[in-house]
């Protein structure tokens, strides 16, 4: 009022209206909680949107497995983690709480697997080494795609042998038993570790041992219907006919057992075997090798002797040379003589040593076989080894074999024994011994003894020693005889050449008067006189030949002429 007053009465400044403003309800500084809550809402759905299921796992023991630090991992990518371990129930195992990413959702079918990765060392492999810096973890195998969703598993104790991305075939070998074989157990094709043993099933344990292994590419593309697998586990020692021999598999088979496969080069063309083939598990390769040969002709023997050292596996031979197996050996009881005989199967297998070009496989076997029995052949029980006693058949040529022919049980042929070797001796000086047994050397002795004694009861008797002294006395008289007959022979003999050279002499003048006398030579005188000559001229010389005679043997007019004295 004063101021209007004073405007009005003196012209002084105006003053301007006040004007009222309004204040802004909205502040910068509420930005700040807007963010951070939106940060917060974003944070959460990202971590919902992220977070998987929670799945349980059940193991035997939480060994190695720590709350919030063990991850579950599928080649080497993290898709879970253990939330916490609690034990079950029953306290028999442990209950593993994992919760799972959203990549390890797309895992949680039934096909999936579950186990702990460890160091572990164990006869077949050693694994796990890289845990002894990172710590343990839970590997997972999704296995095949389809399966149907899960969220509570039993987890592995031991890795699984093969995994479902791992390219190869699974095939199964049925074993009569099992050996050293478990699972992780090499599989060698060529001493080339190719596969491994998965698992083995024992059944109801009366019957054979199913094996389930697996072989990876490219290597199961060697696997044919025709291949032979066998167990190579350990150290194969034998004493044969070729001496000691030793097969050595790696160290790996020595401590965990193994398995080896191999295909005959006839059959390397035909198809690959499909997965889950089934095959047959030999005890060794050289049953494997005999199995390879298709065309087997089943023979039978008996055998009267020991067949000691004879066994399944044993080779039968011919001239040496392997052509067959020995399939069994029992002992069999005629009901009808009461006798026991060795029945010993076998098969002979011809593809072992003639080529198939050599073999007519559209002749009869009974034929031949009988044509090589009717030129003597035998099956003869051999020693192959003295060392260890081991024995195999021998299909040999006995000579002077008794006639005999084949014979017929079913589809086998029954091949005619013949003892050889060792038995043959043994049975030959069994049998001189049976015939010493019989001869009665008590009663010969007895009879000796008899005797011995009536001869020294005679001998020591008086008459044996008055014939003793009779004989003595009478060769000192024929001594005597003989010294006087030489001495009073002695003028006689040297007179008888003299009287032989008078004699001839006689016969010279006779001769010569007669011619003088003028007798023709046709006479009758004068031939009868050449007849009394002639036997004068023998007489003669008889009587030289006597003379030299008596002085060489003047014991001759006593003994007479004896042969050596003839002789000289």
């Amino acid at each position: 009022m004063s101021g209007a007053q004073g405007g009005q009465g003196g012209q002084g400044p105006q003053v301007p209206d006040a004007v009222v403003r309004r204040r802004s309800r909205f502040s910068l500084i509420w930005l700040i909680p807007i963010v951070a809550g939106a940060i917060a809402i974003y944070l959460v759905v990202t971590t919902l949107a992220s977070q998987g299921p929670l799945i349980t796992l059940r193991f035997n023991t939480a060994s190695g497995i720590s709350a919030q630090q063990t991850q579950v991992t599928h080649k080497a990518v993290s898709l879970g983690m253990v939330e916490d371990i609690n034990l079950s129930g029953d306290l028999r195992s442990v209950l593993v709480h994992v919760r799972m990413n959203s990549q390890g959702a797309k895992v949680l079918t039934d096909h999936a697997r579950f186990w702990v990765v460890r160091p572990r060392l164990s006869t077949g492999n050693i694994s796990g080494l890289e845990t002894l810096v990172s710590g343990a973890y839970i590997e997972v195998d999704p296995g095949t795609p389809g399966g149907a969703p899960k969220r509570d598993f039993v987890g592995l104790e031991e890795p699984p042998g093969m995994r479902s991305d791992e390219p190869g075939r699974p095939y199964t070998v049925i074993a009569s038993r099992l050996g050293s074989i478990g699972p992780g157990a090499p599989v060698f094709y060529r001493d080339v570790t190719v596969g491994e043993v998965l698992n083995y099933d024992l059944g109801n344990g009366l019957g054979p041992v199913t094996i389930n292994l697996f072989v990876r590419k490219p290597f199961d593309r060697f696997v044919h219907q025709n291949t032979h697998f066998w167990n190579a586990s350990g150290v194969s020692v034998n004493f044969g006919a070729q001496g000691l021999h030793v097969e050595l598999a790696s160290i790996q088979a020595i401590l965990s057992g193994g398995i080896a496969f191999e295909t005959p080069h006839l059959h390397g063309e035909a198809a690959e075997s499909a997965p889950d083939t089934r095959f047959t598990l030999y005890d060794n390769k050289a049953d494997a090798d005999a199995a390879g040969f298709n065309r087997k002709i089943p023979f039978v023997t008996y055998f009267t002797s020991s067949v000691s050292g004879l066994s399944r596996g044993s080779p039968v031979e011919v001239f040496g040379i392997q052509i067959g197996t020995v399939t069994d050996v029992h002992l069999i009881l005629d009901d009808a003589t009461a006798a026991i005989h060795a029945r010993v199967s076998y098969e002979l297998q011809p593809d072992r040593v003639f080529p198939s070009q050599q073999v007519n496989r559209d002749s009869d076997p009974a034929v031949v076989t009988s044509a090589l029995v009717r030129k003597g052949m035998r099956a003869v029980l051999e020693s192959s080894s003295f060392l260890t006693g081991q024995k195999a058949i021998s299909l040999e040529f006995v000579a002077g074999a008794p006639p005999g022919d084949i014979g017929h049980e079913g589809e086998a042929l029954v091949m005619p024994s013949q003892g050889g070797g060792l038995d043959n001796i043994t049975t030959t000086l069994s049998d001189i011994t049976t015939k010493l047994d019989r001869i009665p050397f008590d009663e010969i002795g007895r009879n000796l003894n008899a005797a011995l004694a009536s001869i020294s009861h005679t001998v020591s008797g008086p008459d044996v020693r008055n014939a003793l002294q009779r004989l003595s006395e009478t060769l000192t008289d024929v001594q005597h005889l003989v010294r006087h007959t030489d001495q009073n022979l002695q003028p006689v003999l040297q007179r008888l050449p003299r009287i032989s050279a008078d004699l001839q002499q006689a016969v010279s003048k006779a001769n010569a008067a007669l011619g003088e006398g003028g007798y023709g030579g046709n006479s009758d005188f004068q031939r009868g006189v050449a007849r009394v000559l002639d036997q004068v001229n023998d007489a003669a010389r008889s009587i030289r030949l006597l003379a030299d005679f008596l002085d060489r043997h003047p014991e001759a007019l006593i003994r007479g002429r004896t042969a050596q004295a003839a002789e000289r």
